[in-house]
């Protein structure tokens, strides 16, 4: 009888070896001064404070801040696309758009990404968008997990999940709780559908409208798929320098990542007992993909304005007084924001009109 091997059934560990030992060199792309190397080491070791000459950074009363998320069905274009490059950047994305709404600073992500047979040429453009995602959020990518589950997974399909740790000194965490009536709402512009949504979107198109990733769709000056895989944008930068500019008011009182429900799912979880938010339709630039989805799959108004972000992927909660210099700041690192609504008295409901 001949004698198995744990490659006869499905799994290569010499080759995720190799393919681990690779990508070293582009994690290291994401390292600052508090992050201790250990390359061959069971977990990542990151330094709160450090006090090199070019980098000093130390915390009083730091407040860990961790996230987890993954990417959602969104996967599914990348694989009818066979294009991997930018859900890497989603991944990311979703994690430290989370931390940034309380205040956190993004320290370091791990990824987690499983497939039935480990495809190394796929899993290295994955992994060039999750490094560019960290990048971006300037973030460490401090390890991570690659296994290989044979039978588990679709042929050819991965899945990706995501977890980030940020920092926030105790007396400067947002929380929402002194918003109040009459305080404003300012929308950050979307770069797109982003990473939820998208079970009705591709029933809409692939499966009602019988329509392709290759399409080309003239309101949207791209294909289908290319519209649709677009990465969800990270707002670490934009938010870490307001926060900055106002460093000794508490300027910023409150701040929702636009995910899954969209505004009236989302907006409540930041608002205190007796305050509501009112959102002024027409205030803000719709992005066209969401008019065609609207359009193409016949989806009424208000099943729009709770699945999808319609344009607008963060909101700060800011006194009146300082909007105008909020919405300047934005634009100055070049993120489009505009007063959207503001807080009226209410029970935790968000109303647009």
């Amino acid at each position: 009888m001949a004698k198995l091997t744990y490659r006869d059934a499905g799994v290569d560990v010499r080759t995720k070896g190799e393919f681990t030992d690779g990508i070293y060199h582009l994690m290291r792309r994401t390292f600052g001064p508090r992050v201790i190397e250990n390359p061959d080491g069971f977990g990542g070791l990151f330094s709160l404070c450090s006090d090199s000459r070019l980098f000093e950074k130390n915390y009083r009363q730091p407040v860990l801040v961790g996230c987890c998320d993954g990417v959602g069905t969104k996967l599914k274009i990348a694989f009818m696309m066979d294009k991997h490059d930018t859900v890497g950047i989603d991944l990311v994305a979703m994690n430290v758009n989370d931390l940034i709404v309380q205040g956190a600073e993004p320290l370091f992500f791990l990824d987690y990404m499983a497939m039935s047979k480990l495809e190394p040429k796929k899993l290295l453009e994955v992994f060039k968008g999750i490094v560019a995602g960290c990048e971006q959020a300037d973030c460490a990518l401090l390890g991570g997990e690659t296994p290989e589950m044979p039978g588990f997974y679709a042929p050819g399909e991965y899945e990706l999940a995501g977890f980030a740790v940020g920092a926030v000194e105790r007396d400067r965490i947002i929380d929402g709780k002194s918003i109040e009536p009459g305080d404003l709402l300012i929308g950050i512009s979307s770069s797109g559908v982003h990473s939820n949504g998208y079970s009705l979107v591709r029933r809409i198109f692939f499966e009602k409208a019988k329509m392709s990733v290759a399409d080309r769709v003239p309101e949207l000056g791209a294909t289908l798929g290319e519209e649709l895989l677009r990465p969800t944008k990270i707002y670490v930068h934009a938010v870490k320098g307001l926060l900055r500019h106002y460093r000794t008011k508490k300027v910023v009182k409150g701040m929702a990542h636009i995910t899954g429900g969209a505004m009236p799912d989302n907006l409540p979880r930041i608002l205190p007992p007796k305050c509501a938010a009112k959102i002024e339709k027409g205030s803000w630039p719709i992005s066209p993909i969401f008019h065609v989805i609207r359009k193409v799959g016949e989806v009424e108004e208000r099943e729009m304005y709770h699945v999808f972000n319609m344009g607008i992927g963060m909101i700060l909660v800011v006194p009146p007084f300082y909007a105008d210099s909020v919405v300047h700041q934005l634009r100055r690192v070049g993120e489009r924001g505009q007063v959207i609504g503001k807080i009226v008295r209410g029970n935790r409901d968000v109303n647009i009109v």
